[in-house]
């Protein structure tokens, strides 16, 4: 069965920093991209960032570049998603997922406020 867990989620001032992590089970980790989207209160899931299966390719949401940094480690079945400079328009559950299904876990809530 395929598991996604996120965790690393919580309340941070705009400015601030945090590190998601999403630990996965269940399918061969390095054969796969992974994704993190976000969902914000009554908006749709937007896809924020993308990580190749080996890491080399990365690709960004518009509204996150240069503040976002995708990773994975395949020896440990883990992606992280390192964010910087957060606004109060970061704030949404984020979710990380497996392409190309778009599998995804439960998600962390990320509070951007002062």
């Amino acid at each position: 069965e395929v598991q996604l867990v996120e965790s690393g989620g919580g309340l941070v001032q705009p400015g601030g920093t945090l590190r998601l992590s999403c630990a996965a089970f269940g399918f061969t980790f390095p054969l796969y991209d992974m994704l993190w989207g976000r969902q914000a209160p009554g908006k749709a899931l937007e896809w924020v960032s993308r990580i190749s299966n080996d890491g080399g390719t990365t690709v960004y949401e518009e509204s996150v570049k240069g503040r976002f940094t995708i990773s994975r480690d395949n020896a440990k079945n883990t992606t992280y998603l390192q964010m910087s400079s957060l606004k109060t328009e970061d704030t949404a559950v984020y979710y990380c997922a497996r392409a190309p299904d778009r599998t995804r876990g439960q998600g962390t809530q990320v509070t951007v406020s002062s």
